[in-house]
């Protein structure tokens, strides 16, 4: 038994050498052969990872938004019931959120908003110009708000409409100058809001990158706070507002909430709640959908791509093993003579098709991981995360491989094997 396994062993070793031996023979062919399932593998990785950092830097905008939020904006509808021409604005009015709350079984959470850029905040220190938003407490459950300091609005500010606000970022930031007010919180202070005072209560942690979210540039102050100091008198109604924030109870039944916040909005104004041109709304989860189908047909592509790579490079493979077949016929022939079996010469040229394939697309694998690595340890551009290595895109590579190398080992080995002695040593 043991005489058999160490005869097994040589054998393998000798194949092995042999290997060796004919890809370093021909260095150069062996090299570019091996170039070309790396670039195909790094390829087909390094798309599939850059497709996945538009997809996750694209969630996390949505995110901090909120978790399938809809903001219902003011709209127009027909003049009159029936009519295809012609359209009047309606304001949206606070009777429509407490309809929404009280009618709309699917809807979770909603907040009325008013809102205002005409306020100017004034600190001790400096003062600012931005926007005056009034919510009820459980706006920072529909939207992400995240306080590090103080505390949100609750149910007494909103109640007793007391003077309080919780600032945004950039806010503080304006109105509380770090060279001037170094290493303090500005909960406790006090601000002016076009000369009527109000005490901070909480600070929001900044929300994105750069200036592109305006959450940054915002003041909260309760709800009724807001209506008393602040109405939309232009509006010519005093119980108009400027915007509804709702959320759903789950992705699934967004279309059913969306309905019944649409037959609402379309009985209390008087118009045909079937008319899409009278909404004026934005759908985080339906865009997050949509958005999530694009990127899954831009990964299939991706990855199409990177497949077509890896094949080329496969057949390359096939094409440099059948030249060395036909370069080493003499060869076969010889070996067959003296004794060699159709295994063992199958054996040699299936180990080096697939010593060539796996061994490239490890190299291919390495240096995508590698490059997408590197590329984390850069800042990220806004809306896109750095590419990632996708496990499924690794496995799908790996299978692709494996199934490349057999192809490219199987068929040159037999056309080997199968050589006759005697017609392979009269080859010149």
């Amino acid at each position: 038994m043991l005489y058999y396994v160490k005869t097994l062993m040589r054998m393998a070793l000798n194949i092995f050498a042999q290997t060796f031996r004919t890809l370093w023979a021909h260095k150069l062919r062996s090299f570019l052969t091996m170039f070309g399932i790396a670039w195909g593998v790094g390829s087909l990785l390094l798309l599939v990872g850059l497709g996945e950092g538009f997809r996750s830097g694209n969630e996390k905008q949505f995110a901090e938004l909120g978790q399938n939020i809809v903001f219902l904006h003011p709209g127009r509808a027909p003049a009159f019931e029936g009519s295809l021409t012609g359209a009047r604005p309606y304001k949206l009015k606070y009777q429509d959120y407490l309809d929404i709350r009280a009618e709309a079984p699917h809807v979770a959470l909603v907040s009325p908003v008013i809102h205002r850029d005409d306020t100017r905040a004034v600190s001790q220190w400096a003062s600012a110009g931005g926007q005056l938003v009034g919510i009820e407490p459980q706006y920072n459950k529909v939207r992400f708000l995240p306080v590090v300091d103080g505390r949100w609005i609750n149910d007494f500010d909103n109640h007793e409409k007391r003077q309080v606000v919780v600032l945004g970022d950039e806010y503080i930031k304006n109105l509380f100058p770090p060279s001037l007010f170094p290493g303090r919180t500005p909960v406790g202070q006090v601000i002016t809001l076009n000369g009527v005072r109000f005490e901070v209560i909480g600070v929001l942690r900044r929300i994105g990158r750069g200036d592109d979210n305006f959450t940054n540039a915002r003041i909260f102050v309760p709800f009724e706070t807001m209506r008393q100091y602040f109405p939309l008198k232009a509006e010519g109604e005093l119980d108009a507002i400027s915007m509804i924030n709702y959320s759903p109870q789950s992705r699934e039944v967004s279309l059913m909430a969306n309905e019944q916040v649409k037959k609402i909005i379309a009985r209390n104004h008087h118009f045909d709640w079937r008319n899409p041109d009278a909404f004026e709304m934005f759908d985080t989860a339906m865009n997050a959908s949509m958005v999530g189908k694009i990127f899954d047909a831009m990964n299939m592509f991706l990855g199409s791509v990177g497949l077509v790579t890896l094949a080329l490079g496969a057949i390359g493979i096939i094409n440099i093993m059948l030249v060395s077949v036909s370069e080493r016929t003499r060869e076969i022939g010889l070996r067959k003579a003296l004794g060699a079996t159709n295994r063992t010469i199958l054996a040699q040229f299936f180990l080096e098709g697939i010593f060539l394939t796996l061994v490239s697309g490890g190299v291919g694998i390495a240096f995508s991981a590698g490059l997408m690595a590197a590329l984390g340890m850069l800042p990220a551009p806004e809306g896109f995360d750095t590419p990632k290595l996708v496990p499924a895109s690794a496995a799908l590579a790996i299978g692709s491989l494996g199934l490349a190398g057999l192809v490219a080992g199987l068929y040159p080995a037999r056309k080997a094997a199968l050589m006759a002695p005697v017609e392979a040593l009269r080859q010149e």
